[in-house]
């Protein structure tokens, strides 16, 4: 019999820096469809400083995850470690039996990322890529509207985003040190809702990067990129980390040209939906701002209620590791163009 008692999935969180204690003390405590019974972090400051800022007893802290799987009944793992361990963790869990939610770039190779994909369907588990952007409400508005073909065909898309971030120590910056801090760290993002709001794939990227001498990055601190879909459409992206420019929002600031009108729209100002907008130019008229698409939860908060309701319903999420494939062939495709100086065609493999 049904006793209608809500029983929540159990997760255990790997990675407790920076971003990962955010999750803590923003995102899990607002879906209450997930328990957190354990974090895992091996740099032992860091799970200190984690165990300390959220009250957590030794029995729930743990240096591996090996540690965790072994001491916590736990039915789910949310990966939120640097990119280059995502799928590593993500192996262990899944090998266990248990559900991953891993943060985004999933992988930094489509390769790679496969045989994670492989062995969880192999499972029958949910793997889960956090594409948070996709949970605001101006993406979701502006997905419809062109799955509805409100304005006519899609000609093209123009994105640009903005933000400066150059004015810290460059020795003890780690953003500074990422591996492509634009087109892998960020661009993934506008890669992402990209496939989203078209519904289409991309099939060529030509991408440039570049530092000049005053950027603090390592890896490009700007970077452009072309992208061909497979319908035709042509899509245009410049991105920015060293911009003096006035700052987009977090999803950029988008143009999309259709047959019947433009549609802009942009997002996610860190957290909050606040700012997110969607408005309609049509020939000769003036833009008209629109209503939002109400969310349920937003950003990292509706992405991992997505996963656990994948989980209770058996179904794949909407940001499954399978469908995230097609983000990371792009991703993958414009570095490789920025390297080499070619147009790249994508594949999956």
């Amino acid at each position: 019999m049904t006793t209608g008692v809500h029983v929540p999935l159990r997760l255990i969180h790997v990675g407790l820096g920076g971003w990962g204690t955010n999750w803590e003390t923003y995102p899990i405590p607002r879906v209450t469809e997930v328990e957190r019974v354990a974090i895992v972090e091996p740099f032992e400051p860091a799970l200190v400083a984690a165990q300390e800022a959220l009250k957590l007893s030794d029995a729930e802290c743990f240096r591996t995850l090996e540690e965790a799987l072994a001491a916590v009944e736990s039915d789910a793992v949310l990966v939120t470690t640097p990119m280059e361990n995502h799928v590593p963790t993500a192996t262990v869990a899944l090998s266990a039996g248990k559900h991953v939610l891993v943060e985004k770039p999933f992988a930094g190779s489509v390769t790679e990322a496969r045989g994670a994909v492989e062995l969880a369907e192999d499972r029958g588990l949910v793997l889960q890529v956090s594409q948070n952007y996709r949970f605001y409400p101006g993406a979701r508005t502006a997905a419809r509207l062109i799955a509805e073909r409100s304005l006519g065909e899609v000609g093209s898309v123009a994105v640009d985003f903005r933000q400066y971030d150059n004015g810290r120590p460059r020795a003890t910056h780690p953003h500074y040190q990422f591996t492509h801090p634009v087109l892998m760290d960020m661009a993934i993002h506008h890669f992402d809702l990209l496939r989203m709001i078209l519904g289409t794939e991309p099939v060529t990227v030509y991408a440039t990067s570049s530092t000049p001498p005053w950027s603090n990055y390592r890896d490009e601190a700007a970077a452009t990129a072309t992208v061909t879909m497979s319908d035709g459409v042509v899509f245009s992206y410049r991105g920015s980390w060293i911009s003096a420019g006035q700052p987009t929002l977090w999803a950029g600031d988008w143009v999309i040209e259709c047959a019947d009108g433009e549609l802009a729209w942009t997002g996610r100002e860190n957290d909050t939906v606040e700012f997110d907008r969607v408005s309609v130019k049509r020939p000769g008229g003036p833009a008209t701002a629109l209503g939002l698409d109400p969310v349920e939860l937003h950003g990292r908060a509706g992405s991992l209620k997505a996963f656990a309701r994948a989980i209770e319903t058996g179904t794949q999420p909407e940001t499954s590791g399978r469908d995230n494939l097609g983000s990371v062939a792009l991703m993958e495709a414009a570095v490789e163009s920025a390297s080499s100086g070619r147009v790249v065609t994508i594949a999956l493999g």
